[in-house]
């Protein structure tokens, strides 16, 4: 395929959309206009959940935090109202649960009186406690130290002067790529891969055409702290990623976003502008891209496939994305946290920020809902306990009974683990990962094993079906649980040698960590699962 019809497939979704989504002659008219099979357009309309069901305007997050907080209700009013709703999954809000997605935007905190007020039409739909223009905040913390943060200061305002990436000019890129393995900056999308090796790789490679891409497709369940930090500190993530495309010598930055993230790509569209002298001043140049919905374009490659106009599915490797990654270039892709750590380290040098943290280098970004008094994003010492997190977020909500540490992939732990630190190493002792931080705190007044078939059935919707031991495997565990809280004793015999082969022959981190709430409930809770009903 030409490079000319490389380019032209990438449109492919946005060519859908415009045409109203998956609706009859859409697929043929895109076809028509592309040259791109008809049967693959529609593969790609099908693939992405905001264009196959274009006629659903109204979506309920049906994520754990929002179902705690009244989500199913919610969807059963909708309807009742006659609203087009259905149930989708997170939507990066649980800090103002329960979340509702309208067309591409997010509401907050919508309430049962909302939904009857809009008199049957969905575009009536609005709540209290947005902005006229629809925009709105999470919680950062209440004392000046939580707010004004060291690393990302969430509550200062946004620099504009490029003075980090005046720094690293001055500084070179070797002296850049040291002061970043000094810091000892580790991915902070889930994988915890060391950045300064990346770049490193990125440099080493012949190809001079080279790209760099923002991974913002925060769907993982329970996390919502990339959401905070564009909305609050755009200028970091700029200027993270100037720096990055400096030093591996890239010239095109791509911004990848959630679909549903209507309100933080309006602030980054403002923040490029603001921020364009000093793009322009090294020639580099952005491209804003809006996803269309698919939790699994958060893996990496996928993300690639999705930016190329392709169903979003993971990647053989090798080739790694920084050998042939997008259009086949070599492509460093980092996560929106990851880049906005990078001003702060060439500032103030790598060994300044390795010492913010506490069992791991730097501050992190916590996301923390479900039964806490002020669930928000923290930004606090990497390797902090749950209840340090927690005691920033203002106490637990009645007993504390588990806790999800890093999103749904990385299972439940035991009240009894809530002084271990939440870093990369510990979580990883425990069988868990720090995943993104996104930390959901249950009481003992919560189902769990409800919560575990929502993450199995989470998983099974969410897996591409691309490989055979994640789409077979988490089918047959969400079957497996249900015929088990069915009553049926034997249903879960093969679920260890299941979450093997998952583990054992996945593509992606999907089916490698699908099966951890339930073999995590299994492992910490099967004795005490009887008050579960």
């Amino acid at each position: 395929m030409s490079a000319m019809d490389e380019r032209t497939r990438a449109t492919v979704p946005e060519r859908i959309r415009n045409a109203g989504g998956l609706a009859p002659g859409v697929a043929r008219s895109v076809s028509k206009a592309t040259g791109m099979p008809e049967a693959a357009v529609h593969g790609v309309a099908s693939f992405y959940s905001l264009l196959a069901r274009p006629q659903m305007s109204i979506r309920v997050c049906t994520g754990v935090s929002c179902r705690l907080a009244g989500a199913d209700a919610l969807l059963e009013t909708a309807r009742a109202e006659g609203l087009p709703a259905e149930a989708c999954s997170c939507l990066a809000a649980c800090d103002a649960a329960p979340a509702v997605l309208k067309d591409r935007r997010v509401l907050p905190q919508v309430e049962l009186a909302d939904l009857r007020a809009t008199q049957g039409d969905w575009r009536n739909l609005e709540v209290q406690g947005t902005q006229r223009d629809g925009q709105w905040l999470g919680e950062i913390g209440q004392t000046e130290q939580e707010r004004m943060g060291p690393v990302f200061n969430l509550a200062g305002v946004p620099d504009w002067s490029a003075s980090s990436l005046q720094r690293a000019r001055e500084l070179g890129a070797e002296n850049v790529l040291s002061a970043l393995e000094e810091a000892g900056l580790q991915g902070r999308g889930g994988a915890g891969f060391p950045a300064h090796r990346k770049w490193r790789g990125m440099r080493v490679q012949p190809e001079t055409t080279r790209y760099l891409v923002l991974n913002a497709d925060e769907s993982e369940p329970g996390t919502f702290k990339d959401r905070e930090l564009l909305l609050r500190r755009p200028d970091l993530v700029l200027e993270g990623l100037a720096i990055a495309a400096l030093c591996v010598e890239a010239s095109d930055v791509y911004l990848y976003l959630r679909g549903e993230f209507e309100l933080p790509q309006r602030i980054l569209e403002d923040a490029l502008t603001r921020f364009r002298g000093a793009s322009d001043s090294i020639g580099l140049r952005f491209h804003l891209h809006g996803g269309h919905g698919g939790y699994i374009c958060g893996e990496e490659t996928a993300l690639l496939e999705a930016l190329e106009g392709k169903r979003g599915m993971p990647r053989q490797r090798p080739p790694l994305p920084i050998e042939r990654g997008l259009f086949g270039k070599p492509t460093l892709v980092h996560n929106v946290e990851t880049l906005a750590c990078v001003p702060f380290i060439v500032r103030e040098g790598g060994a300044a920020f390795r010492a913010q943290g506490r069992t791991g280098p730097g501050t992190k970004l916590y996301s923390v809902s479900g039964h806490v008094e002020r669930p928000g994003v923290y930004e606090l010492p990497l390797g902090i306990c749950l209840d340090e997190l927690v005691a920033a977020a203002g106490g637990y909500r009645g007993e504390l009974r588990a806790f999800i540490p890093g999103g749904a992939a990385s299972g439940l732990l035991p009240a009894e683990q809530r002084v271990r630190p939440l870093d990369f190493e510990s979580l990883k002792q425990a069988g868990s990962a720090l995943g993104s931080a996104g930390v959901v705190v249950l009481n003992r007044d919560v189902d769990l094993a409800e919560v575990v078939r929502d993450q199995l059935r989470f998983f099974e919707a969410e897996s591409c079906g691309q490989c055979a031991p994640c789409r077979i495997g988490t089918h047959y565990l969400r079957e497996a649980w249900d015929r088990f809280m069915d009553g049926d004793a034997a249903a879960l015999t093969h679920v260890e040698d299941a979450s093997w082969q998952m583990n054992e022959g996945s593509i992606c981190g999907l089916g490698q960590t699908a099966a951890l709430p339930l073999t995590s409930v299994l492992r910490h809770f099967e004795g005490d699962l009887s008050g579960d009903e």
